[in-house]
């Protein structure tokens, strides 16, 4: 999917390991620099052309079903819950805080979480087979999951799911699709489904 073709002599393999490195390792350019022998310019190029090209595929990677998708998506659910209750179930919300560095001053505080360490919060939507459907992360790790999901654009313009099928998520968290009908798709397969959240 990612395009390999560039105009320099570094290889589009070298690219996507400085790339994966850098993300995974958290360190700084210079540091990268010296792992691979390039220089840190370079290494800076490399990073934000791999950048941008995820994130032209990104809308391709990271998308909800297509209609004719949703039922095996339901099915899914249904052989890994192994109940039928789950065939219309489109789709597992939840949250994580994810360890960051956090500014200095009197906004520190605003990045502790819960847990008591500083962190974003990350809320992903995935199928059954763990594919991200949706992403969205920038809150700091203070902000409650409630308010998160509530000021996401999965919740504040719900495209997902559609009429009739449901978001797995947590019991206290309610989710989109609960408020756009009276009949839960779920209500009366599962004791106290109720709304969008099982």
């Amino acid at each position: 999917m990612l395009p390999n073709k560039r105009d320099h002599g570094w290889g589009y393999t070298l690219e996507v390991l400085v790339f994966v490195y850098w993300l995974a390792s958290g360190t700084s350019y210079r540091v990268v620099s010296q792992v691979f022998a390039v220089p840190r310019s370079t290494i800076h190029r490399m990073v934000h052309a791999i950048a941008d090209d995820l994130m032209a595929i990104l809308p391709r990677v990271i998308c909800f079903p297509e209609q004719d998708d949703l039922e095996a998506t339901g099915e899914g659910f249904c052989r890994l819950a192994g109940h039928s209750a789950f065939r219309k179930a489109v789709g597992a919300s939840d949250e994580c805080h994810v360890r960051i560095r956090p500014p200095g001053g009197v906004t520190r505080q605003c990045y502790v979480n819960r847990k008591l360490f500083p962190s974003l919060t990350l809320q992903a939507v995935c199928d059954s087979s763990g594919k991200f459907l949706d992403v969205f992360v920038g809150y700091p790790g203070s902000v409650h999951d409630v308010r998160m999901l509530r000021n996401s654009p999965i919740y504040c313009q719900p495209p997902y799911p559609p009429r009739g099928y449901a978001l797995l998520g947590d019991g206290g968290v309610p989710m989109p699709g609960g408020s756009h009908s009276n009949n839960h798709p779920l209500q009366g397969a599962c004791p106290g489904a109720s709304g969008g959240t099982l």
